[in-house]
Parts: structure tokens; sequence; C-alpha cells
């Protein structure tokens, strides 16, 4: 375990982390990884992150988001936990993502191609247990409020081929 991180952990677990953090981290990512063209992300020096970009649920314009994430190497994938730092409400990407789920991600100075699959069932049950033991802080935003954190994972898709919803499609499949 790196140093200092159990002091990271203990202080992002707290309501007063909860309350500060949202006002200047994604602000703080967002400049730095611009500046080095998305090459870093500060917040990722205690966990990996991603900057996320998706249309707006509403406006359907391109909203730049740095997330922490949970990759899946060997999938080639990441979870996105919304936790939203154990504030009530549910982040705004995540509603972006249900409404659009086409989107990309900055990884590690790439920009890849991606569709977002909201978690569900034994599925997602699964992938909180490992995103428990990958954070454990996420537990601590859990019990503060009443809706249940929402998980995606985000997959790559084949570049210049969007699929819309299935609904867009009356019940025909995808085109792909």
């Amino acid at each position: 375990m790196p140093p200092g991180l159990r002091l990271v952990q203990k202080v992002s677990a707290t309501r007063a982390f909860g309350r500060i953090a949202p006002h200047f981290i994604p602000a703080m990512d967002r400049t730095v990884h611009r500046l080095t063209r998305g090459r870093v992300l500060l917040s990722a020096r205690m966990l990996p992150g991603v900057v996320l970009t998706a249309r707006g649920a509403k406006s359907g314009l391109p909203r730049r988001t740095p997330l922490a994430c949970m990759p899946e190497e060997e999938a080639g994938a990441w979870v996105l936990i919304g936790s939203n730092f154990g504030r009530p409400g549910h982040p705004a990407w995540t509603a972006n993502l249900l409404a659009h789920p086409d989107a990309e991600v900055s990884w590690r100075g790439a920009d890849i191609p991606v569709r977002a699959r909201l978690l569900a069932g034994a599925e997602r049950e699964a992938v909180w247990a490992a995103a428990l033991a990958f954070w454990p802080p996420y537990a601590a935003y859990q019990a503060r409020i009443d809706r249940e954190i929402r998980l995606f994972r985000l997959e790559r898709r084949a570049e210049g081929v969007p699929q819309t919803r299935a609904a867009d499609h009356r019940g025909d499949p995808p085109p792909g």
C-alpha cells in the first residue's frame, strides 16, 4: 500500500470531504489533464482515473468529467462508481450515460470510444464487492445515503460505429 493511502482513505470517507471535494477535485483534475494533454490526473495518484466525455442527458452537449475508475485490465474495460462522494443525489454523469451510453474515456493519454452499461443484479453485487476491496471508503459513502450507488461498466467499442439505445430501434437489435 503506498505511503499515506490509509490516511487518504480515512479522510475521503468523512462527511466534510464529501461536502468539499466535489468543488475542487474535478476542477483541479480537468485543468491538469488539459495542461498535460491527457497524460496526468492528479487524483489518479491514489486511484486510477479517466476523463469521461459523454453527451449531456438534456442538452446533448459533450460533458467532460474526471472520475476515479476501477480498471478491468484483462477485459479492456473500466468500472465507474457513481458515489458522488456520498452525497444524496446521483451524479449528473450517470444520467448522461443512461441517456447516451456511447461515450469516450481519456485513459493514460489515449482517447478510447466506449459503451456504458448500468450494472444490476448479481453482476452488480460482484462488482460492488470488488469496488469495496479496491477503495473501502465507498462503504461509508453508501451508508450515508438512501439511494443505491450506480455502477457502470465501460467497454471498448469500434470507432466510427455509433450505437444507440435499444429503445431507439423499437425492439430491433442495435446495428453492429
